[in-house]
């Protein structure tokens, strides 16, 4: 089938939709099994209890497509779609008011070597995006910590493009290939049930590390090993290209408009995490928890936030203007998902509770501290026990050395605001309406958005974007 770029789209992105689709090429060449199927979602051959077949019962809104899907499977295809849309509107404060339409379709791709070529724990993992509409962030708000976690410039993205292979009977894995650093560092899975993006990968990596770091929507070539010693105990470690995107002007996402730059020239960027998980079976004394401890380190030169090389502040009209420049830059973090309670004779329905918290040096990051936390319930409701509903709560300081460049300002132009920082109260509702069709009406508050900035266009630089209150609602169709 022949595909037409949508309008808009940009250079590369052609680049991106050839890999795909050699991937998927290399998949439909492996033999598929001819069969006779009795109905559209029955599976051939299978011992299991069949899934039910009905349109609204079903786990994808396309089905089983009269059991190609699962024979593709069982040769060791697996490939997807989904698509996410959502009307967000800033109804009240920043930077401006409006509501914008924003949008991502993902195609993933899975091909289990083994059953392709006889090589054993490799897995290829491959997906893309394609990003249309508006993200109310960037139009409208004037944020930080991004108001949805699909908000990117427009256009088709090649994101995950690795090698997995299991070693060791499966006790560690290597994975090796263009990756997210947000795929397994800095997860919580309680938090991943929130639109703002910052309850994925939060506020010191995304705004302190070059580009945003490596996380939607730009990946980059990495190693990764995975060791889990014990069924409790995780070990994490990955170096990542330092930058993205790499060194330049304006728009990162620009700078690697389709994911296809392969970087590996930009210094080096080092995730360590240790994880710990209790009480996971369902039979176990207690419920069920995980607890990370991390840290991440850049290899690259960082500018002072306050002082020019001289020692003179950045605002001081003597200074060069050339900020100082630091080796190197780091972060500490810990994650925390708990279940406090969990409804009798269910897996998972319940109330689960999550906090993170990181910092990071204050002379060379424009935010060294933040926190954040909240608790989701899932089966709120009799008879809905695929729903969540959450409330969650974010808080990102603005570095004290920033803050001092910002009060040094202050004196040469008086009623410019100083910044400080910037935090937002989520509340959001998950329908599970179908198998393959979610509904998510979220509401998001944010204080001091930009963390106390001059309103954009305002010569006297002494009004600062109004507190925000943001309305959306969300459908998510898996196909």
């Amino acid at each position: 089938m022949k595909y037409v770029l949508p309008r808009g789209a940009r250079r590369g992105d052609a680049a991106c939709l050839a890999i795909l689709g050699a991937a998927l090429c290399l998949g439909f060449a492996a033999p598929v099994k001819a069969q006779e199927q009795p109905t559209d979602d029955a599976a051939p051959d299978s011992k299991e209890t069949p899934k039910p077949t009905g349109f609204w019962e079903r786990d994808t809104l396309t089905g089983n497509w009269g059991g190609v899907r699962t024979s593709l499977e069982d040769s060791g295809i697996k490939f997807g779609a989904s698509e996410i849309s959502e009307g967000l509107a800033d109804v009240q404060g920043g930077a401006r008011t409006g509501a914008v339409y924003d949008g991502r379709t993902e195609l993933d791709l899975d091909l289990d070597l083994q059953k392709l070529a006889g090589w054993s724990g490799a897995v290829i993992h491959a997906n893309a995006w394609q990003v249309h509409g508006r993200g109310v962030s960037a139009n409208k708000i004037g944020n930080l910590l991004t108001a949805s976690n699909i908000e990117a410039d427009r256009g088709w993205k090649l994101f995950d493009l690795y090698l997995d292979q299991t070693l060791f009977d499966g006790v560690a894995s290597l994975r090796i290939g263009q990756q997210g650093a947000d795929d397994e560092f800095l997860v919580s899975k309680v938090g991943m049930l929130f639109v703002n993006s910052t309850f994925g990968y939060p506020g010191v990596p995304a705004i302190d590390q070059p580009s945003g770091g490596p996380v939607y929507p730009l990946a980059t070539p990495a190693v990764r090993l995975k060791w889990t010693p014990t069924n409790a105990v995780t070990l994490l470690a990955a170096a990542f290209n330092g930058d993205p995107a790499g060194p330049g002007v304006g728009d990162p996402q620009m700078r690697d408009a389709s994911g296809t730059a392969f970087r590996t020239g930009d210094g080096v960027l080092g995730f360590f995490e240790a994880q710990y998980a209790v009480n996971q079976s369902r039979d176990a004394p207690g419920l069920p928890g995980t607890y990370k401890l991390g840290a991440w380190v850049h290899s690259g030169r960082f500018a002072d936030q306050h002082f020019d090389r001289a020692g003179l502040s950045l605002a001081d009209p003597r200074s060069s203007g050339i900020a100082r420049q630091h080796d190197g830059n780091w972060s500490i973090y810990a994650v925390a998902d708990q279940m406090l309670w969990r409804r009798p004779d269910t897996d998972d329905q319940g109330l689960s509770v999550f906090i993170r918290a990181m910092g990071a040096p204050a002379d060379r990051n424009v935010t060294d501290l933040y926190v954040d936390g909240g608790f989701s319930f899932k089966g709120p409701f009799e008879g809905r026990d695929d729903d969540q509903v959450g409330l969650a709560f974010a808080y990102n300081r603005i570095s004290t050395d920033a803050g001092r460049l910002d009060a040094d300002l202050q004196r040469g132009l008086p009623g410019r605001p100083v910044r400080d920082d910037e935090s937002l109260i989520e509340a959001t509702y998950i329908a599970q309406i179908t198998p393959w069709w979610q509904l998510q009406p979220d509401l998001q508050y944010i204080v001091h958005p930009g963390g106390h900035v001059p309103l954009p266009n305002d010569p006297t630089q002494s009004r600062t974007i109004a507190n925000a209150l943001v309305l959306g609602l969300r459908a998510t169709i898996t196909f």
